[in-house]
């Protein structure tokens, strides 16, 4: 018997979308068996993301604003990409032009209002490129942006040399992490295996190397915590080094949930950052109807730092989402409201959301990742937290 788990308060998904979750279940059921019985935590949550017509993201499921299952600060609020397209525009400058590349655009959100903004500076880039992997949101994305006609490109890979701007708004987070336990007797890695009819936590002893050696860093910073469960992610690692052999001039930002490795691996975080969003319901369990919500780790930015140095790029700059909203003008755009109060009481909102620390200004992170450019990046200059990492 098949079975996916519900904790009490999550809604209950309908019918079609239960069956869509049973297949994705019966799939990762028998890439289990055909794995020996266990099969590592980052192979399943590849699946429960990306298996074709069948994960998360690869599916058609409503996954952004408020039908969805979470929100993102582009959808929040157009002020954030209007910040991200100043930044945009200093680079381009320096540059003497480019293009952008645009990983993961949801709904295209982001694309639209970064792309109205640099028109109405006059500096609009040679191409918007996207490359994303959800079918059914680029659907969604060529919708919203056919009036910017053949200027907006899609993509299924990376192109083999890029000069200009690289933008990844919670692109990090959803990349299939490792998930490694300390303990007294030795360090494990973490998987799934099947039991009882429903997915199921299971261990072995660790054999990546790779891995091993994060894992005696991470002891270290624990100051022997035991039992210590967290992450790591490898893939991300790997998508900076990618970065590294296509990037020849430009800025890649990366915006993300995260902290730099000493908060990361904090003694207090034991229980790790894994997190899974249903309906705009937080949870730990990512066992819950597996191709009907997001799976993420927070990112550990000291770990993104080395990786780009090791492929040739410079950490440019790093910071909190608020100061780097603020030192791109944020507060200057509020103000061009005063006028309407309404409007200007909506933005307001939207400021506080972004820039608070209870909500989204300080657990988000701006990294900067360049090759190429001697100029000063303004988005950095209120409060550069480079030394942190």
């Amino acid at each position: 018997m098949v079975a996916i788990t519900r904790p009490a308060r999550l809604p209950v998904p309908e019918p079609a979308a239960q069956a869509h979750s049973l297949a994705l279940v019966e799939h990762i059921r028998a890439a289990i068996e055909a794995a020996g019985g266990f099969l590592p935590f980052h192979r399943y949550m590849e699946a429960a993301l990306y298996a074709p017509g069948l994960g998360y993201y690869s599916a058609g499921a409503h996954k952004l604003g408020e039908g969805g299952d979470f929100t993102t600060a582009p959808e929040l609020s157009p002020l954030f990409s209007r910040c991200l397209a100043r930044q945009a525009q200093e680079v381009l400058a320096a540059l003497g032009g480019g293009s952008v590349l645009e990983f993961g655009a949801g709904t295209g959100a982001m694309a639209e209002a970064i792309l109205d903004e640099l028109t109405r500076l006059d500096t609009l880039p040679e191409r918007y490129l996207i490359l994303e992997v959800s079918p059914d949101l680029r659907q969604r994305q060529r919708a919203r942006l056919a009036r910017f006609g053949a200027r907006v490109t899609w993509i299924d890979a990376p192109p083999p040399a890029f000069r200009g701007v690289v933008l990844a708004n919670e692109v990090l987070d959803a990349m299939p992490v490792h998930r490694l336990e300390l303990t007294k007797v030795g360090v494990f890695e973490q998987g799934v295996t099947w039991r009882g009819g429903c997915f199921a936590w299971d261990r072995r002893p660790l054999a990546n190397r790779a891995l091993g050696e994060r894992a005696e860093r991470i002891a270290r910073l624990t100051e022997g915590v035991t039992p210590y469960r967290t992450e790591v992610n490898l893939a991300a690692e790997g998508w900076v080094a990618d970065l590294g052999r296509w990037l020849e001039r430009g800025v890649a930002l990366l915006i993300d949930y995260g902290f730099p490795e000493h908060e990361f691996y904090h003694p207090q975080r034991h229980q790790g950052t894994l997190m899974c969003h249903y309906r705009h319901h937080a949870h730990d369990d990512p066992f819950v109807y597996p191709g009907l919500q997001d799976l993420t780790a927070h990112v550990d930015f000291s770990a993104i730092a080395r990786a780009a140095l090791e492929a040739g790029l410079e950490v440019a700059g790093y910071t909190a989402q608020a100061f780097f909203l603020l030192g791109q003008g944020l507060e200057g755009m509020l103000q061009e409201a005063q006028g309407d109060e309404q409007a200007y009481l909506a933005l307001a909102q939207q400021v506080k959301r972004l820039t608070l620390p209870s909500e989204m200004g300080e657990l988000f992170k701006v990294m900067a990742l360049a090759r190429g450019l001697d100029a000063l990046l303004s988005g950095f200059a209120l409060h550069d937290r480079r030394p942190t990492l």
